[in-house]
C-alpha cells in the first residue's frame, strides 16, 4: 500500500473528530454573533474548540505528510471521506438511530470513492508547474466564489423571509470547502519545500498564505458549524473541497486523470453515485440529532429568536435539547399557538 493513502486516512480521522468538535462548540452561540468577533471570543472559552483545533492541527500533519508523497487529486478524495467516520462517531452514539439505507449510503460513499480513484488513476504533477501568476488567479477565484457564498447565505427571500438555518449553514460550508480546497494546494506547496530544510520553509510565502487561509477557513467553518445543522454543513464541505483540490491540481500542477471516454464515464457515474450517497447520509436521523443534543437548553439573548444549547458539563447536566431555532420559525410557532 501506498504510504500517502493510510496518511490521508489518519488526516481524514482527524478532520473529522475536529468537524464534530467544533461543531459541538459552535452551536451554542447566538445567532447574532454570526461573522462577529464575539464568536471568536465565545470559542476561545470552550475546551471543546481547543480539542477541534488540536485535531485539526494533527489532520495538517498527516495531510502535509500525505501531499509529501502523494499528489493533490489523489490524497484530497481520500481526506474528503471525513463524513465516513462522522458516520460512524454517530452510529455509536445514537445506535437506535441507525437504518440500514444509511449503512447502505456509508458504504457506497466508500465503494464510489475507491472505484473513482481506481479509474481516475491520478498522478504526475508538481507545484513547481505553478508560476505566480497560476497563484494569483486561483487565489482571486477562490476568493470571489467564498464571498459569494457568504453574501448568499445572508440574501433574504422575495418574501422578506430570513434565509433558513439549513441553507445558511450549507452556503457557509460551501464556502469554507472552497478555501480549504486551496489550502490544500497550498499545503502541497509547502510539503515540496519540507526537504529543502528550515531555511527555504521560512523563507517561503507558503507557510504565511497557510496560516492565513487556514485561519479564514476555520472561521468560516465556524460560523457554518454555529449557523445550522451538521446535516446541512458537513456534506456540501465534503463535496466542495476535494473538487475544488483537484481542479487546481490539475490546472496549476498539472496533474494527470485519465480522459478517454469510457474512463470519463465511468468518473461521472461515480461522482454521481458518491454525491447521491452524500446526499442520503445528510438526510440520516444521526446528523439531526447531533445538532439537537448536547446539554441545557436557554434562551438566546434578547431579540434573537433562537434558542441556544448549553455544553456537556454546564447547568443541571440534561442531555438533549433543541438545538437552534430560526427566528421566523420560532414565529410561525407563536401565531399557530395563539389560534389555538
Amino acid at each position: 500500500m501506498r504510504i500517502q493513502i493510510p496518511l490521508a486516512v489518519a488526516a481524514s480521522l482527524c478532520t473529522a473528530t475536529a468537524s464534530i468538535a467544533l461543531r459541538n462548540a459552535a452551536a451554542p452561540a447566538p445567532g447574532e454573533w454570526r461573522f462577529s468577533w464575539r464568536l471568536v471570543t465565545f470559542l476561545l472559552r470552550s475546551k471543546v474548540w481547543f480539542f477541534g483545533i488540536a485535531c485539526m492541527i494533527g489532520g495538517f500533519g498527516f495531510q502535509l505528510a500525505a501531499l509529501h508523497y502523494g499528489d493533490l487529486a489523489l490524497v484530497q478524495p481520500i481526506i474528503a471521506s471525513e463524513l465516513l467516520f462522522v458516520f460512524v462517531y454517530l452510529a455509536i452514539r445514537f445506535r437506535g438511530q441507525v437504518r440500514a439505507i444509511d449503512v447502505a449510503a456509508a458504504g457506497g460513499m466508500a465503494a464510489s470513492l475507491g472505484g473513482f480513484l481506481y479509474v481516475a488513476a491520478p498522478t504526475g504533477g508538481s507545484p513547481a508547474n505553478a508560476d505566480a501568476r497560476a497563484w494569483w488567479l486561483a487565489g482571486t477565484a477562490v476568493a470571489i466564489v467564498a464571498i459569494a457564498a457568504v453574501a448568499l447565505s445572508a440574501v433574504v427571500g422575495p418574501s422578506g423571509r430570513a434565509p433558513t438555518s439549513a441553507r445558511r449553514a450549507a452556503l457557509l460550508a460551501v464556502s469554507s470547502g472552497v478555501i480549504w480546497g486551496f489550502v490544500a494546494a497550498v499545503v502541497k506547496e509547502l510539503a515540496a519545500e519540507v526537504g529543502q530544510g528550515p531555511s527555504e520553509i521560512f523563507t517561503s510565502w507558503a507557510p504565511y498564505v497557510l496560516l492565513a487561509t487556514g485561519a479564514m477557513g476555520t472561521f468560516v467553518a465556524s460560523n457554518a458549524f454555529q449557523a445550522g445543522p451538521l446535516a446541512a454543513s458537513q456534506p456540501a464541505f465534503t463535496t466542495v473541497e476535494p473538487l475544488v483540490a483537484i481542479l487546481l491540481g490539475v490546472t496549476m500542477f498539472g496533474e494527470h486523470v485519465r480522459t478517454s471516454v469510457g474512463a470519463l464515464s465511468f468518473e461521472a457515474l461515480l461522482a454521481g453515485l458518491l454525491i447521491a450517497c452524500v446526499i442520503v447520509l445528510s438526510h440520516s436521523p444521526m446528523l439531526a440529532a447531533a445538532g439537537q443534543s448536547g446539554g441545557k437548553a436557554r434562551p438566546g439573548a434578547p431579540g434573537s429568536g433562537r434558542t441556544t444549547v448549553l455544553p456537556p458539563g454546564s447547568g443541571t447536566g440534561s442531555k438533549t435539547a433543541p438545538g437552534p431555532v430560526d427566528q421566523t420559525d420560532s414565529a410561525q410557532r407563536a401565531r399557530s399557538s395563539a389560534r389555538h
